[in-house]
C-alpha cells in the first residue's frame, strides 16, 4: 500500500506530536523506507532515541510498518510516512484549544508528553459576509484546503484520481474602484457560463474565484519585478484565482 499524496491535520494532538525538528526530520526523511538503525546512523542519533520517536510517530498514525527484517537477535521494523504531504487546517491553530508545538518541543528527548486537548480542533474563523474583505477570502481558502486535502485522500486509497481544475491570472488595476467592477463583470460572466453547464443531476462542484493583491519584495523576501507602481499605499491587486 503506498502512501497518500495528502493528508489534512485537523487533530491538535496529532499535529503537536510531529511539530519537533527530530520528528519533522524523521517525517521528511520516512518518504522513503527506512528502519531506526538507518535512520540513526543517517541522523547520528542514538538508536533507542530514533525509536522512541518512531513509536510515537507510528502510534499517531503519521508512520506505518512496510517491512520486518530479521536480524540476529531482533527483527529490524521499515517504517515509512501514511502520506506525502502533510497540510495543517488552518482552524487547528486559530482554534482556542489548537495546538501549541511549544509543550512538544521540550520532549524531543523522549520525555513523557502532557494531557490532550478535550474537543479537538473547534470552528477557528468567524465568517465574514462581506467579499471584499481579507478575512472572507481566508476563510474560503482555508475551506477549499479542508475540503479537497480530505477528498483527495479519500480517492487516493480507492485508487482514483480526484477531479479538480485550477484557474489563474494576474491583472493591473489602474484605480482601487476598478476591483469592484472587475468582481461585478466577472461575476456576470461566471454565472453565464456556470448556467451553460449546470445540469440537473450531475456531479456538483463548487467553484471559487478570489483576488488579493500580489505580494511585493518585503512579503516575500524577493526582488520587485513589478512595473507598475504602488498607488494609495497599496500593491497592484492580482486577478481572482479560480478552482475547485
Amino acid at each position: 500500500m503506498t502512501p497518500t499524496e495528502m493528508t489534512l491535520m485537523d487533530e491538535p494532538d496529532r499535529l503537536r506530536v510531529a511539530l519537533t525538528p527530530i520528528r519533522r526530520r524523521l517525517l521528511a526523511r520516512l518518504r522513503e523506507p527506512a528502519s531506526a538503525v538507518q535512520l540513526a546512523i543517517e541522523l547520528e542519533l542514538p538508536r533507542q532515541r530514533v525509536g522512541y520517536h518512531l513509536r510515537v510517530l507510528e502510534e499517531a498514525g503519521l508512520i506505518e510498518l512496510v517491512e520486518e527484517r530479521p536480524r540476529r537477535g531482533f527483527v529490524e521494523r521499515v517504517m515509512r510516512v501514511t502520506a506525502n504531504a502533510f497540510l495543517v487546517d488552518p482552524g487547528v491553530l486559530t482554534s482556542p484549544n489548537g495546538a501549541d508545538g511549544a509543550d512538544e518541543a521540550g520532549k524531543a528527548d523522549g520525555t513523557s508528553g502532557g494531557e490532550g486537548d478535550d474537543d479537538g480542533a473547534a470552528e477557528g474563523f468567524c465568517r465574514v459576509a462581506d467579499q471584499y474583505a481579507a478575512e472572507h477570502l481566508v476563510e474560503v481558502a482555508a475551506d477549499t484546503v479542508r475540503d479537497v486535502t480530505r477528498m483527495a485522500a479519500a480517492a487516493d486509497r480507492k485508487g482514483v484520481r480526484l477531479l479538480t481544475f485550477t484557474l489563474e491570472a494576474r491583472v493591473r488595476f489602474a484605480e482601487p474602484g476598478d476591483v469592484h467592477d472587475f468582481t461585478d463583470a466577472l461575476a456576470d460572466a461566471l454565472s453565464q457560463v456556470a448556467a451553460r453547464f449546470d445540469t440537473p443531476g450531475g456531479r456538483p462542484y463548487r467553484l471559487v474565484a478570489g483576488g488579493h493583491p500580489a505580494p511585493g519584495p518585503r512579503e516575500t523576501g524577493g526582488h520587485d519585478t513589478s512595473d507598475t507602481p504602488e498607488r494609495d499605499g497599496s500593491s497592484v491587486p492580482e486577478a481572482p484565482e479560480t478552482g475547485s
